[in-house]
């Protein structure tokens, strides 16, 4: 197949339905840490801060595997990368069903976190390689698997939880990664030819230059306004499931408000990559990160069940596309023979932001006893994305200027 005709194919669409199968089954690791966490509060006895480590170190390393098999699927492809993750992450499940301490959980938690990460940054960038002209649609959809999963698996997760605990709920999915991620993976493993990553890398570096920013300075830049946006859309996500469980709506309620948030975050990230097909993945971040800054607004009176429903899918429909479009900008600026080694290090910086945000809103809660100040916190911290986002896009509008001048 010509380079011309490779890009936006119709194997490149088989390969992103493949690719969003795989993105719903090996995501469920940084989702069930979530459904579980009132239940391995209880057991252990321990405050809202502690319970949320497990989370956390869940984040750390779903943000190192972000990185590390990004390089991977550079040098190796990403089936090899998918097998090895999926191995170890049915690894960690069932580790993590034998932790006899929430300090053990948490340590686990880190393995499952790595190996969860195969199936988010790795396999965007994977499949943003096979797309030109529909890349923000294709990354939009791809993105959209780890929040499908996020929206279907917490309320099985849930159900399973009213017939067993959550250490067998955990052996299960050990089971299930390994059955349903190993036979995918086989189904991915031709690769991008030589002369289509040179030609795409052309362009990207076409790009680059008219920003006024180097490609290390964009990188970084990237990394610091993803911290910053996903210590803001950690408040609503982690804490949803806990905060109901205070109000007396029930854990299952609160799992059901995650869903609905994160069904809203696929809308989201189908119009924003729709969006960023048109106006490029800058101004699509700046807009989903304003959005979102004014749905944490709107979480600040809510109390009642009926608008934490509605603030919550207000909040998914706002924010969903904001990490996918990281993805975009950087397969829009920077070299496409390194798109999953610097697409892995932006989603490592925006996990990073929502392991810290997941624990300082625990934090928060535990010196303050509610969760007021943890949502004022993550409207600060979206502030500064939001600021980045701005610099970025004049600076780089006012280099194009002085080019075509």
């Amino acid at each position: 197949m010509k380079s011309d005709s490779l890009f936006d194919s119709r194997y490149s669409w088989l390969r992103l339905g493949m690719t969003v199968l795989i993105a719903v089954m090996g995501n469920v690791g940084m989702w069930a840490i979530i459904v579980i966490m009132p239940e391995v509060q209880a057991e252990f006895g321990s405050g809202r801060a502690e319970a949320s480590l497990p989370y956390v170190t869940t984040m750390l390393g779903f943000a190192l595997g972000n990185m590390v098999i990004g390089r991977a699927v550079d040098r190796y492809g990403v089936t090899a990368a998918l097998c090895g993750a999926a191995v170890l992450s049915a690894a960690g499940y069932g580790l993590a069903a034998l932790s006899p301490s929430i300090a053990v959980l948490a340590l686990v938690q880190l393995v499952v976190g790595f190996g969860t990460a195969a199936s988010f940054g790795p396999l965007i960038a994977d499949v943003s390689q096979w797309f030109q002209r529909r890349r923000g649609i294709a990354v939009g959809i791809a993105a959209s698997g780890n929040y499908l999963s996020g929206a279907l698996w917490p309320v099985l997760l849930g159900w399973l939880a009213a017939d067993a605990d959550w250490r067998m709920i955990y052996l299960i999915l050990a089971v299930l990664t390994v059955v349903i991620v190993l036979p995918l993976a086989q189904l991915l493993r031709r690769r991008v030819p030589e002369e289509a990553l040179a030609q795409a890398e052309a362009a990207s570096l076409s790009r680059a230059r008219a920003t006024g920013f180097s490609p290390r300075q964009l990188q970084w830049m990237l990394g610091l306004a993803g911290v910053a946006c996903c210590v803001a859309m950690s408040m609503p996500q982690v804490h949803i499931v806990a905060l109901c469980v205070d109000l007396g709506f029930g854990a299952a309620v609160g799992a059901e408000m995650l869903s609905l948030m994160l069904l809203g975050g696929v809308v989201s990230r189908l119009v924003s990559g729709v969006l960023a097909d048109r106006l490029g993945g800058v101004r699509t971040l700046l807009i989903g990160s304003a959005l979102q800054c004014l749905a944490l607004f709107l979480y600040l009176p809510a109390g009642g069940l009926v608008s934490l429903y509605v603030v919550s899918l207000i909040f998914g429909l706002s924010q969903g596309g904001i990490v996918p479009s990281y993805a975009v900008i950087v397969r829009e600026y920077l070299p496409a023979r390194e798109a999953g080694a610097r697409v892995g290090f932006v989603m490592m910086m925006t996990i990073v932001g929502m392991a810290l945000g997941g624990w300082m809103s625990g934090a928060i809660y535990d010196w303050t006893g509610s969760y007021q100040w943890a949502f004022i916190n993550g409207i600060v911290w979206n502030g500064l994305n939001i600021a980045i986002m701005v610099v970025i896009l004049t600076r780089g509008s006012r280099a194009r200027g002085m080019v075509a001048a």
